[in-house]
């Protein structure tokens, strides 16, 4: 598939993510169009913003709009011990709960939803370093990354990472699936992979941190619930996903405000 030809030329997060983003709409008019199709026997099928015991938010906008992003207004969430920050729209929740299971002491689990309650994100901090998911040979997929924007956290380097990014990556399956997130892992050899990982790693003794829709972007099978990832019947959908709508517009920049304490 077109796809497929178009991967390995595509390097964003597998190539050490430098410079400008992988593929963009009208960059590469044939993958644009392209379009995954269905596996043998398969059919491609008011709240107001608030406090919370994880931290306090404060109405003010302390920067002008990222091109794109439409929230007329941003608040900041700080935890109480100020250990991390992030810019939201104004009318934009969050909600602290218990963090993940083997979380180091202090760690936080925040998820962000928009102001009719749905889901968006979650940062999670304190995570124990997990190895990369292991992938039979033959399994791994094309991936695309549509977008992708440094960030300056702190963080560990070394053999499979590189500096820190805001990315919006689609892997192909039955259909198109796509996920945001930061990370600094690299995405998978040769423009295909098992697994996209929306994590960073941290440095020592600080554990990993995590802040998009999903932790990891997995191939879904037929019957697997894909929400809260995003999926396409082609990448022009993604690209006009990224490039056009207010959502990812409003997220990234969201994604970008954040602030870890090193």
């Amino acid at each position: 598939m077109v796809l497929a030809a178009t991967a390995a030329a595509l390097s964003g997060c597998s190539s050490g993510g430098q410079g400008a983003p992988l593929w963009t709409a009208g960059g590469s008019p044939g993958a644009s169009t392209a379009s995954a199709g269905p596996s043998p026997g398969t059919a491609a099928p008011g709240a107001t913003p608030q406090a919370t015991a994880s931290g306090t938010e404060s109405g003010t906008a302390p920067a002008p709009a990222s091109p794109g992003s439409t929230a007329p207004a941003w608040k900041v969430f700080t935890d109480p011990a100020k250990t991390v920050s992030f810019e939201l729209p104004q009318d934009w929740i969050t909600q602290s709960v218990q963090p993940d299971q083997g979380s180091l002491p202090g760690a936080l689990k925040i998820e962000v939803k928009d102001a009719e309650g749905g889901y968006l994100a979650t940062l999670r901090t304190g995570l124990p370093p997990q190895p990369v998911p292991a992938c039979p040979e033959g399994a791994a997929k094309p991936y695309v990354v549509v977008s992708s924007v440094p960030l300056e956290l702190p963080h560990r380097g070394g053999e499979g990472l590189i500096d820190p990014r805001v990315v919006f990556r689609v892997i192909q399956g039955y259909k198109f699936f796509g996920s945001y997130g930061i990370t600094n892992l690299v995405g998978g050899a040769d423009g295909k992979s098992c697994g996209l990982q929306n994590v960073v790693r941290g440095p020592e003794g600080k554990g990993d941190f995590s802040f998009g829709d999903v932790a990891v972007l997995p191939v879904f099978a037929p019957d697997q619930k894909v929400a809260p990832a995003k999926s396409f019947d082609t990448l022009d959908q993604a690209a006009k996903y990224v490039n056009e709508g207010s959502e990812f517009a409003n997220v990234q920049r969201m994604l970008m405000s954040l602030k870890v304490k090193n």
